[in-house]
């Protein structure tokens, strides 16, 4: 039987790679449209408010009537905080190309991160090098509470500062399969997104309800 199966083994070892590489392409292509779904959402929001501005009330009300209507749709994607942070994002990064030109290589988990950092400047550089240099998010969340934009800026050796974020990022950083968090991947792709380990099948992310959004 050994020897049947290695007759099978490269056709076996292709096909393996094949659906490796297939899961990687859609958990990219689903993670890209959240974030600019997203961005574009949280754009209309803010048009909506600028529309309404003369109206001191308008735009007061705007969100909570929004994630009360929207909610009946969409759930949890549509909730008042989400609908907040969606119109942060696009505060955030107002410009279409940049955010475009990154989310190939990030989530929506970085990006609510980088929310967090008030500077603009430190901002950006924070996205560019998370997307160029393939931090996970927890490696991201890490270096903006560590301050390490900053601290790198002020460090005579930089290849010091460097080479310790690298060593302390080094047990949190991603694995291949860390941009499906978002548990509309694992609904929408089920057993595609599954893989066999040790006999057992296993999941890559959690199967949730239909009211399980962007989050």
């Amino acid at each position: 039987m050994n020897h049947e199966m290695s007759s099978y083994q490269s056709a076996i070892d292709d096909i393996r790679e094949i659906i490796r590489n297939g899961r990687t392409a859609a958990y990219q292509a689903v993670s890209a449209t959240q974030i600019l779904t997203n961005w574009n959402v949280g754009k209309r929001i803010i048009e909506e408010e600028q529309h309404g501005k003369s109206r001191a009330e308008y735009g007061k009300q705007l969100i909570a009537v929004l994630s009360n209507q929207l909610t009946i749709d969409f759930g949890e994607i549509c909730s008042l905080r989400n609908l907040q942070y969606y119109r942060k994002f696009y505060l955030c990064f107002p410009d279409f190309e940049i955010v475009n030109a990154c989310v190939h290589n990030l989530n929506w988990t970085h990006f609510r991160s980088l929310l967090r950092v008030p500077d603009e400047g430190a901002r950006l550089w924070y996205l560019r090098e998370a997307s160029s240099e393939g931090w996970s998010s927890r490696t991201l969340d890490r270096n903006i509470s560590t301050q390490y934009y900053h601290r790198l800026l002020q460090a005579p050796d930089k290849e010091a500062v460097i080479k310790d974020m690298k060593s302390k990022a080094a047990a949190i950083q991603k694995n291949q399969y860390e941009l499906v968090k978002s548990p509309v991947i694992a609904k929408r792709w089920g057993r595609f997104f599954s893989f066999q380990g040790g006999g057992e099948t296993k999941r890559t992310g959690p199967i949730v309800s239909s009211a399980g959004g962007f989050h």
